[in-house]
């Protein structure tokens, strides 16, 4: 395996020699994609925030991003700590906006757009959102209320991510990679249990009138479960009263069970496997066996003297982060 860190600086494109580790951190929600490093000063080396930073594996590009943040070490006057974050960073903006009639996808073409982001493959979401406004919200949230809605009108769950300096927007289930992890592939994990997080057993759904003024909904409950843990309850109020009682059911299924969060270390690395990415780990846990497709939802690789591992947390079934 060999990797390649450029920067380009105006129109000089440098290849500075990386002092330690480089990592790579990303999430399925949220932050942007990071990138660290530390590289050694050398008279030849500028390196200013906005550079354009590109790491590559193997020759494939894996990560184009933009110096935000550099530092110098204490021990080490002559070694540079630099921070760069991915397109996603600038989806950290907040605006408003009023729009009607519109898919997830063009939701994220529209503020692409809007903000000079360049955009790759965007999937047809499908589903059509007749109106909603957004009032002082960040980008990012935004564009993952409009994923949201898709999600609960037709269950299917997309990724947004930068793929290389390009927007993308996935589907899951086209996101499987063949990596199968257990205990030969290395490293070790973290295993918990817990219904103290994103456990219900009992979910309330309510819709109000807009005219009248007038509340009605329906609540799911599971008798055996709040005899055994107590009332565990979800609320949530609905733009919309259709199929309340389908949706409270649904949620009450998913919902109505102990969490097992997962955290794999060390993991022998493949930079195919991101959050989204859908692959195989087999693995005795201690109270369960488990062999089965989990989904990443963050994941960190680390490139170090010609090996590369990765830090996953993993969700799917009953598994969260």
């Amino acid at each position: 395996m060999s990797y390649e860190l450029v920067i380009r600086h105006g129109d000089a494109g440098m290849r500075p020699p990386v002092a330690e580790d480089v990592s790579i951190e990303w999430e399925r929600t949220g932050p942007p994609g990071k990138l660290t490093f530390d590289v050694i000063k050398t008279p030849a080396l500028n390196v200013q925030e906005g550079d354009c930073c590109i790491f590559s594996v193997d020759g494939t590009v894996v990560f184009k991003g933009f110096v935000f943040e550099k530092s110098r070490k204490g021990s080490g006057p002559y070694v540079i700590s630099v921070t760069a974050y991915d397109q996603l960073y600038y989806l950290k903006n907040k605006d408003s906006y009023v729009y009607e009639n519109k898919t997830a996808t063009e939701v994220v073409k529209m503020i692409a757009e809007d903000f000079e982001l360049e955009v790759g493959k965007l999937e047809d979401t499908g589903y059509v959102i007749a109106s909603r406004t957004e009032d002082n919200q960040t980008l990012t949230d935004i564009i993952q209320n409009a994923l949201d809605e898709t999600l609960k009108a037709r269950g299917a769950l997309y990724v947004l991510y930068d793929e290389a300096g390009r927007l993308t927007l996935k589907s899951i289930e086209h996101m499987l990679v063949d990596v199968f992890l257990d205990k030969e592939t290395g490293g070790d994990f973290d295993y918990k249990t817990s219904i103290a997080d994103q456990t219900y057993n009992t979910i309330k759904l309510e819709h109000e009138n807009a005219d009248t003024g007038e509340r009605n909904g329906y609540t799911a409950s599971d008798p055996d479960s709040v005899s055994r843990w107590g009332v565990l309850q979800h609320y949530e109020k609905m733009n919309d009263a259709t199929n309340i009682r389908a949706l409270a059911e649904a949620m009450l299924k998913l919902y109505n069970t102990k969490t097992r969060t997962l955290k794999l270390q060390n993991m022998f690395g493949d930079i195919r496997v991101r959050p989204g990415s859908r692959l195989v780990v087999n693995l005795e846990l201690g109270d369960t066996n488990l062999c089965s497709y989990l989904m990443v939802e963050q994941a960190k690789h680390t490139f170090r003297d010609g090996q590369h591992l990765m830090e996953l947390r993993m969700r799917g079934g009953n598994f969260v982060t």
